[in-house]
């Protein structure tokens, strides 16, 4: 997977960085170095296209996600932070993730797919990935942002996540903005203060 990664302190975590569509492995550095500056980051490009725009995986339509290839790349994604946890020489079990609506959604599908992909994870404006899936039982701790009017994912969508993943142990914050879909500096500021109680 295209990607970039920039060492840090190794005694804080890995961010793992991952866009929203249309971004890129450079759409979320500064947002990064805001919640920790010291931390390494592993910044990763989806591998699909979409109107040349790149994503984590496919949909059918606007907020229909394709459920196979969803499953297929967040193993692809899996398997890849396995892959750079070697190469790059950090603890596997040291990765948060910061994620931003398709971005954050695939995040999800990571705690919905696995018990220990994640050490944490902040979700900014994310769906529920597969209201199928048997979500294994996890103590990761997560901090989801949710705009009360977002127009690609309603409010009903975080308050779900936030049902669906307490339910099997996660540790779950969720904080409301009125931005609509915008990932905004208010809401990374609460992300960064919840970091910084659970993790720094």
């Amino acid at each position: 997977m295209q990607h970039l990664f920039k060492q840090g302190n190794d005694k804080k975590p890995v961010f793992l960085l991952l866009h929203g569509t249309g971004g890129d492995e450079n759409s979320l550095l500064a947002l990064a170095e805001i919640v920790d500056p010291e931390a390494s980051v592993l910044s990763v490009r989806g591998n699909v296209l979409e109107n040349g725009m790149p994503r984590f995986f496919r949909r059918v339509a606007d907020g229909v996600f394709d459920i196979e290839d969803l499953a297929a790349r967040t193993k692809e994604l899996y398997e890849f932070l396995d892959d750079a946890a070697t190469e790059y020489n950090f603890s596997r079990d040291n990765i948060i993730a910061i994620g931003y609506s398709n971005g954050a959604n695939i995040a999800a599908n990571l705690l919905y797919d696995y018990n220990d992909a994640l050490k944490g994870a902040i979700l900014h404006h994310p769906m529920v990935p597969n209201r199928d899936a048997q979500i294994p039982q996890q103590d990761t701790k997560v901090f989801i942002a949710a705009g009360s009017n977002d127009p690609m994912c309603s409010p009903q969508e975080a308050t779900d996540l936030q049902a669906m993943l307490s339910q099997q142990g996660a540790i779950v914050t969720l904080e409301w903005e009125q931005n609509g879909h915008q990932l905004t500096m208010n809401e990374v500021q609460k992300a960064k203060t919840w970091y910084e109680q659970n993790f720094a």
